[in-house]
């Protein structure tokens, strides 16, 4: 069959488009050098500045500070205020509960429909990885207008370039996408949890999937609709959100924020609606998500070591060291990871380094161990 390919529209301009930073996260992935009080989004782990800091910086050209929010919880807030000091206070909102990113969601969207309801709402993680920011913005711009002239929840799928096991997938139907902006987008048919790696062979062979990257754009009156529609449990709490930030009430907000379900707003709200749309979003995107990743990210030496600090390598390879301000030698070893953070050491097997999760949940098992997470 033939792919149909509907033109409806280029650039779009004038718009009120405004960026929502996901702001907050555990710091378990990075540990020892990320921890609770200061996670990923606030090291300086992919170039010379913290991640939010380069997060803002890159859609700077397209949505001005102004427009630009950060949802976090109040540890985290403090944090990204000293961090971002160009944005106004009332741009950080502050999440009364740790509650994953539907309730995140609900409340940020909440505070940019009582604005503006036809305002487009960007929705952005603060720690990945964009190689490639030119390419990076035509596809959020092209977002913005496909979510504001057909209705759409919109979400940017990264091309798989391997059967990886650590993704959620995407599965769009490719033989009908609408091109908007330059940028083809394609109705999602199904979102797919981490597969097995027979599974993700399945989807890398059919070209119908993609990664799943958690970066999304509606309008904030399409997104109320939806959660009417395909989310009827998280109704109560959007209603009361909006009538705690109208009041101004802080128990009230916090106790409309506490009716959210706890949950992904991919589980909460996408993987269950219907008219959502996926482009291919190949701007050379990571998430980042563990030490080992940096193998990619970092400069490599002949024998694939990533290094950070003054190391002496001898008959070593594929390693990885965070070590700065000391020397480091590695002797005859293979495919580890090295990371000094002053209070505490980690060395890992780069198979092993998604497990530091549970490295954090067990030294939160014990009193003595608690300062280190």
């Amino acid at each position: 069959m033939k792919k149909q390919v509907v033109r409806t529209g280029a650039k779009g301009g004038g718009r009120d488009v405004r960026a929502v930073i996901l702001g907050g996260g555990r710091g378990t992935r990075f540990w020892p050098l990320g921890r609770a009080a200061k996670p990923k989004q606030f090291l300086r782990i992919t170039g010379r500045d913290p991640m939010l800091l380069e997060t803002v910086r890159r859609i700077r050209p397209f949505i001005p500070a102004k427009r630009t929010y950060v949802v976090a919880d109040a540890v985290q807030t403090r944090l990204a205020r000293k961090l971002l000091p160009g944005l106004a206070a009332a741009n950080f909102i502050v999440e009364p509960l740790a509650r994953n990113t539907a309730p995140a969601l609900l409340l940020a969207t909440a505070r940019v429909w009582l604005e503006n309801p036809r305002a487009v709402v960007a929705v952005l993680p603060a720690d990945h990885l964009v190689r490639e920011p030119r390419q990076f913005l035509q596809t959020l711009r092209a977002g913005v207008e496909a979510a504001a002239r057909e209705g759409a929840l919109v979400i940017f799928g990264i091309p798989p370039a391997s059967p990886a096991t650590g993704y959620g997938y995407i599965r769009h139907d490719r033989e009908s996408g609408r091109r908007v902006g330059g940028t083809v987008f394609y109705p999602v048919t199904a979102f797919k949890e981490k597969p097995n790696l027979a599974q993700a062979d399945e989807y890398l062979a059919s070209g119908d999937y993609a990664w799943n990257s958690g970066m999304f754009v509606w309008r904030a009156d399409v997104f109320a609709e939806k959660l009417e529609t395909y989310a009827p449990e998280l109704r109560p709490a959007w209603s009361g959100i909006l009538e705690a930030l109208k009041s101004g009430n802080r128990k009230n907000l916090r106790a409309a924020f506490a009716l959210a379900p706890a949950l992904s707003i991919d589980y909460a709200l996408m993987e269950k609606a219907q008219g959502v749309l996926v482009a291919d979003a190949d701007f050379g995107w990571s998430d980042v998500g563990a030490w080992s990743t940096l193998l990619e990210v970092w400069p490599r030496d002949r024998n694939g070591n990533a290094v950070r600090g003054e190391v002496m390598t001898l008959d070593s390879r594929g390693c990885l060291v965070w070590n700065p301000g000391r020397l480091t030698v590695l002797v005859g070893v293979r495919n580890i990871v090295v990371v000094e953070a002053g209070d505490a050491l980690l060395v890992c097997d780069t198979a092993h380094d998604q497990r530091l999760k549970d490295v954090v949940e067990s030294l939160k098992k014990t009193r003595k161990y608690l300062k280190y997470v």
